[in-house]
C-alpha cells in the first residue's frame, strides 16, 4: 500500500509541475462541506492512505504533510507509516494552521527556485468545490501578501484515479417531521427579510433535506441527497437530479412551489445573481469556494444558514418519536451487552475467539430489527483494549482484535430511523480490570452524570457547562482531546451544528451556541491512554424547561439514551452522595423503560446492571 501511495504522489507532483502549481491542497469531503462524504469524494484518502473522516493533505515537490485533529493522531501515525507523509497534529502547540503552512511553504519554495533571473509564480492548487468559502478567502488573503494566487480548478487526483466510484445518485423519499415544507420555507423567507437579503444560497445537504422534508442515501450513514438550493421571496429552487424523485413526490414538490433544476446549474444561477448585483445570504462555512467565486459581483452577506438553528431545535413531534425510538434502540444495545459478555465468558472455556468485528456485526444486526430502521448513523466502533485509545477506530475483518475475558470493550454505535437518529457509547468490562481502568471509568461517569443533571439559566452555552463533565478528570490532571458533546440531527447527520459542549472556543468558528429547549446533544466524556485502553460513556440528552423565578428561566436536561452502565467498572469510594443519587436515578429510569420488554436471562442481566448502588 505504501509503495502505491508513493507512486500516486509522484504522479501528482508531475502534474503539478506541468501546471505550474507549487503546493497542492487536498481536502476531505464533497462539494457541500459535509463531515462525511461518499466514496466518489475520497481523494484525500486515495492520495494519502489515511482513512479518518477529517484531514487535509498538502503536497509539494519535496514533501507531503497531513493535518488532522486529536481524534485521529494515533490512527494517522499508523496509516501514514512508510508513505513519507508527515503528520501535522492540529491544535498541538507549535503546529501551524493549514493556511500558514501552505503560505510559508510556497514562500520557501519560491525563494529556493528563484535565481534572480527566473521568477516563479506562487500558485496554490486546489479543487475549489471541496474547499469552504471561508477557508478559500483566508488562503486568498494570506497568499495576496506574498503575491500568490489560487488555482481553484486544479484537481490532479481526478486525472490519476482510475475506476473511481460513481457520483452518488440515490432515490429520494419524503419524511414526516411535524412541520410542512411550506412552513419551513416561510420561516427562511422571514429570515431573509430580517437579513435584508434578496435570496439565500444553501449548499449544506442536511439543511437542504431538513428544509424540504426529504431524505436519501447519497452519503453512507447520512440520509441526504446531493443538492443545492436557492430560496427567494418568489422561488424555492432545488438543484438536483429530478430522476431521484418518483412521480408522486415530484407532484408534491411542485404543489408546494418547489422548482427542480439540474444539480450543476446552481453555478450558473450564482453567476446571474452576480451580474444582477443581488443581495445574497450565504454561509461561508457551508458553501464552497467555487460558488463564492461565481458570486463575486453579488453583495454577499456572510451569515449562518437560518436553517442551522431551526433544525437544531426539535419540535414536539420529533421529541415524542425520539423518546420512543431510544427505548427500542436501547433494547438492542442492552441485548448486545448481555450477549457479548456471555459469549466472551463462554469462549474462554471453549477456546473460540470472538473478534471486535464479530461484536459490531451482531449489534448492527440487532439494531436492524428495530422497526423503521434505515441504516446505521455511523460505522459501529467496536474497540478492544488498546484499540479503544483511538477515538474513531474501525475494526477491519482482517485486522480485528480478538476479545478476551479481561479488560474492556468500547462500543460506540447508532442508528438512523424514520423516528430519529441515535448515538450511544458504552465501555464494557469483559473480565478482570485494572485499578486505573476503574478509576478513569468512574471519573468519566461522574462527569457524564453531573452534566446530565445540570440546571442552568437560559442563555448558557456549551462552554458554560462543559466543565461539569471534565472537572473530575481535570482534578487528577487528565483530559480528552475532543469536545464533550455534539448536536444530533433528526433522521439526519449524527453530528449536527450548532449546539455542543466544549471548553475551548475555536477562533473563526461559530460554536458559541446558546443551549435552547428542544436541542438534543451528546454527553460523552472519556479517557484515552495510548497503547493501553480507551473509555467513553455517551448518552444523548435533550434540553427542557425547568422553572422560572426572579432570576430568569431555568432549563435542565432529560436523558434520551436508555442503556445500562457498567457497575463492574465503578469505584463507589470515589462517588459522593450526589453522584450515587444521580446514578441510581438513571438506573431506575432505564430499568422502568426496558424491563417490560425483556425476560429470562436478559431481564436478570438488566436487574443486576441497574441495581441500586
Amino acid at each position: 500500500m505504501n509503495n502505491l501511495i508513493l507512486e500516486r504522489l509522484n504522479k501528482v507532483r508531475e502534474i503539478m509541475k506541468q501546471r505550474g502549481v507549487l503546493v497542492y491542497m487536498v481536502c476531505t469531503g464533497d462539494y457541500h462541506m459535509s463531515e462525511y462524504a461518499g466514496d466518489y469524494f475520497g481523494e484525500r484518502e486515495f492520495l494519502s492512505g489515511f482513512t479518518g473522516s477529517a484531514g487535509t493533505l498538502v503536497v509539494d515537490a519535496q514533501s507531503a504533510v497531513l493535518f488532522t485533529d486529536g481524534r485521529y493522531f494515533v490512527q494517522a501515525e499508523k496509516e501514514l507509516e512508510g508513505t513519507g507523509i508527515v503528520l501535522m497534529k492540529s491544535g498541538v502547540a507549535g503546529v501551524p494552521t493549514v493556511t500558514k503552512y501552505c503560505v510559508d511553504r510556497i514562500k520557501e519554495l519560491v525563494e529556493q527556485m528563484c535565481d534572480g533571473e527566473v521568477q516563479v509564480r506562487p500558485v496554490l492548487g486546489m479543487d475549489g468545490r471541496t474547499v469552504s468559502a471561508s477557508l478559500g478567502m483566508e488562503l486568498s488573503k494570506a497568499l495576496d501578501k506574498i503575491g500568490g494566487v489560487i488555482d481553484a480548478e486544479f484537481n490532479a487526483v481526478e486525472r490519476i484515479w482510475e475506476n473511481r466510484p460513481d457520483f452518488p445518485n440515490s432515490k429520494a423519499y419524503e419524511i414526516e417531521s411535524g412541520e410542512s415544507r411550506n412552513g419551513k420555507i416561510k420561516r427562511v423567507r422571514e429570515a431573509l427579510v430580517k437579513e435584508e437579503c434578496d435570496c439565500h444560497v444553501i449548499a449544506s445537504l442536511d439543511d437542504i433535506c431538513w428544509l424540504f422534508n426529504i431524505r436519501g442515501a447519497d452519503v453512507r450513514c447520512n440520509p441526504v441527497i446531493m443538492a443545492y438550493a436557492v430560496i427567494s421571496e418568489e422561488d424555492a429552487i432545488l438543484y438536483t437530479d429530478e430522476g431521484r424523485f418518483d412521480e408522486i413526490l415530484v407532484n408534491k414538490l411542485a404543489k408546494d412551489g418547489v422548482i427542480i433544476r439540474a444539480y450543476d446549474e446552481v453555478y450558473k444561477a450564482c453567476g446571474m445573481m452576480s451580474q444582477e448585483g443581488a443581495r445574497v445570504l450565504a454561509d461561508s462555512k457551508r458553501i464552497n469556494y467555487a460558488l463564492l467565486q461565481n458570486l463575486a459581483g453579488a453583495d454577499v452577506k456572510d451569515s449562518e444558514n437560518p436553517t442551522v438553528l431551526m433544525k437544531a431545535v426539535k419540535n414536539e413531534y420529533e421529541l415524542k418519536n425520539l423518546r420512543e425510538v431510544h427505548i427500542e434502540d436501547g433494547l438492542a444495545v442492552t441485548k448486545f451487552i448481555y450477549w457479548v459478555k456471555k459469549q466472551v465468558a463462554e469462549s474462554k472455556e471453549e477456546g473460540n475467539g470472538l473478534t471486535e468485528a464479530d461484536a459490531a456485526a451482531y449489534l448492527d444486526g440487532l439494531r436492524a430489527q428495530v422497526k423503521d430502521f434505515k441504516e446505521l448513523s455511523f460505522d459501529t466502533i467496536s474497540a478492544y483494549g488498546s484499540n479503544a485509545a483511538m477515538m474513531h477506530y474501525h475494526a477491519g475483518k482482517e485486522s480485528s482484535a480478538q476479545l478476551k475475558a479481561e479488560g474492556m470493550l468500547l462500543v460506540d454505535s447508532g442508528g438512523q430511523y424514520l423516528r430519529g437518529t441515535t448515538d450511544v457509547t458504552r465501555t464494557i468490562a469483559l473480565g478482570p480490570v485494572s485499578d486505573s481502568m476503574r478509576l478513569h471509568y468512574t471519573l468519566a461517569l461522574k462527569g457524564m452524570l453531573a452534566l446530565s443533571d445540570a440546571r442552568f439559566l437560559k442563555g448558557c452555552t456549551g462552554y458554560n457547562l462543559d466543565v461539569l463533565a471534565r472537572a473530575p478528570l481535570w482534578e487528577i490532571g487528565m483530559d480528552y482531546r475532543c469536545g464533550t458533546g455534539h448536536g444530533i440531527g433528526y433522521m439526519l447527520n449524527v453530528h449536527e451544528a450548532p449546539n455542543g459542549f466544549r471548553w475551548k472556543h475555536v477562533i473563526g468558528r461559530n460554536d458559541l451556541c446558546v443551549i435552547e429547549q428542544g436541542m438534543v446533544t451528546s454527553n460523552e466524556p472519556g479517557v484515552y491512554i495510548e497503547g493501553e485502553y480507551g473509555i467513553r460513556i455517551e448518552n444523548e440528552i435533550v434540553c427542557v424547561f425547568d422553572y422560572t423565578n426572579e432570576y430568569g428561566e431555568f432549563l435542565k436536561f432529560e436523558p434520551l439514551t436508555c442503556v445500562p452502565l457498567e457497575p463492574e467498572l465503578i469505584d463507589l469510594s470515589l462517588f459522593d452522595k450526589k453522584d450515587k443519587e444521580r446514578l441510581n436515578n438513571y438506573n431506575r429510569w432505564v430499568y422502568t423503560l426496558l424491563s417490560p420488554h425483556l425476560s429470562g436471562e436478559e431481564l436478570e442481566f438488566l436487574k443486576n446492571a441497574t441495581r441500586e448502588l
